[in-house]
């Protein structure tokens, strides 16, 4: 039974923000409540090693009642949150209606589609890692069905990989597919060409990487043309039907597999006012990261949007962002609880930084610009340390150890073949 004497916080999400809030929370005279539909916490800027095989998924996943083993004020509970009452600080959930004194909304974004539904049915989102190992066992299926192809045609559908908006994941994610078609196909797959294999990166503004350094872009866009990714800039996708995708000028890919890295959109539960979602499908808060108009529900991490005049568009959706908020959250909370004034959120940038290939990448850090074999080291210092729990940081540095030595390393098994469900003709509105 639930402590009474003791505020009830509950969290939903078991992401960046919300271990930090729970965290931080630790020996204090409150009962923390964690919600979550996994019972485990997934290191998302590392899925794309596991949609292309360097990682399996148990090296970026860790239990989350293992994170918290210890701490006696903290319970975790497998649930999907359907609605959030204010009114009466109550959930409702599959488990049942769960009461709250303070909520925290640390929900996270999933992928946008902008309203294609067809382009959303037969593309593919790289959000989690379910995701992830779809994309993982669908881009081998395809290399498997080349083998099959009985016109070139054919051949070269199933051999055009598309990755559709170059941001980190994007670029990251393009590059490793270039990899593994440089280094593995011809070994794995000694009847193909590695010839046509295609991959190309489509972006509809005028540069990768946007929002990093114009130095870091300018590198980047050297790196993939080096791995012979192709590069697409100022390019609109306007539809894809699972066999050829179409852009805005008329030109058309044949292609099996399009993954789509463009845009992301908060997730949420019903309940809050529709007025408070501002651009992105996020919840604007006020400085406190409490949900503007509720006193006693806050926002953190992608869903949120911290409106002032310093930042009119929010904070960016990375992770410093949702860490940072959740531990100044957190003792927010107590001040709150204690009668005390809220001290206002201040983001610090720590910089950006992505991977593009082997030995490639670039890194932002204030003024500091660098790139290259150093920044590549820097990279996998900072997401190997950034890693929960020791077991995962061993493995992934012996994976990552063993694919640099031997150009073949990796998990290439499909386990649990993807299928694509028929899209009815009633759901094929832009």
């Amino acid at each position: 039974m639930d402590n009474k004497k003791f505020p009830k916080v509950v969290i939903i999400g078991g992401g960046f923000g919300g271990i930090e809030v729970a965290k931080k929370l630790k020996d204090k005279e409150v009962d923390v409540l964690l919600l979550d539909r996994n019972n485990y916490h997934t290191f998302q800027p590392l899925l794309y090693q596991v949609a292309t095989g360097t990682l399996e998924a148990d090296s970026i996943a860790f239990p989350l009642r293992k994170m918290f083993k210890g701490q006696k004020n903290f319970k975790f509970r497998i649930a999907d949150v359907t609605a959030i009452h204010p009114e009466n600080k109550t959930l409702s959930t599959n488990i049942g209606d769960i009461s709250y004194d303070y909520l925290v909304l640390a929900t996270g974004a999933t992928t946008n589609f902008f309203g294609n539904k067809q382009t959303e049915h037969f593309a593919m989102g790289m959000k989690n890692v379910r995701e992830a190992l779809n994309i993982r066992s669908y881009c081998l299926q395809n290399i498997e069905q080349a083998l099959l192809a009985k016109t070139k045609e054919e051949r070269l559908a199933h051999l055009n990989f598309v990755v559709v908006g170059a941001g980190p994941t994007g670029v990251e994610l393009s590059g490793a597919i270039a990899e593994l078609r440089n280094h593995i196909l011809g070994k794995d797959y000694p009847e193909l060409d590695t010839r046509e294999m295609n991959v190309y990166l489509v972006e509809g503004l005028d540069k990768v990487l946007a929002n990093l350094s114009p130095k870091a872009s300018e590198k980047a866009a050297l790196y993939l043309e080096e791995l012979k990714v192709q590069i697409r800039l100022k390019t609109q996708v306007t539809g894809y039907d699972g066999n050829v995708i179409t852009f805005a000028d008329g030109s058309s890919i044949a292609s099996k597999t399009v993954i789509w890295s463009a845009g992301v959109k908060g997730q949420f539960p019903e309940g809050i006012d529709p007025t408070v979602i501002v651009k992105g499908n996020r919840i604007q808060t006020d400085e406190f990261n409490r949900v503007k108009g509720l006193d006693a529900v806050f926002a953190i991490g992608d869903v949120a949007a911290v409106i002032t005049d310093d930042t009119p568009r929010g904070h960016p959706g990375v992770a410093p962002v949702a860490q940072q908020q959740g531990r100044a959250l957190a003792a927010n909370l107590l001040r709150f609880m204690n009668g005390e004034a809220p001290e206002p959120f201040k983001y610090f940038d720590k910089g950006s930084m992505a991977t593009i290939g082997r030995n490639k990448a670039v890194v932002d850090i204030g003024k500091i610009r660098f790139q290259g074999f150093f920044a590549w080291w820097v990279w996998m210092f900072v997401h190997l340390m950034s890693l929960i729990g020791f077991r995962n940081r061993l493995v992934t540095f012996i994976n990552w150890l063993l694919s640099y030595v031997t150009f073949n390393g990796g998990i290439r098994l499909i386990i649990r073949p993807y299928q694509r469900t028929p899209l009815d003709e009633t759901d094929q509105t832009k």
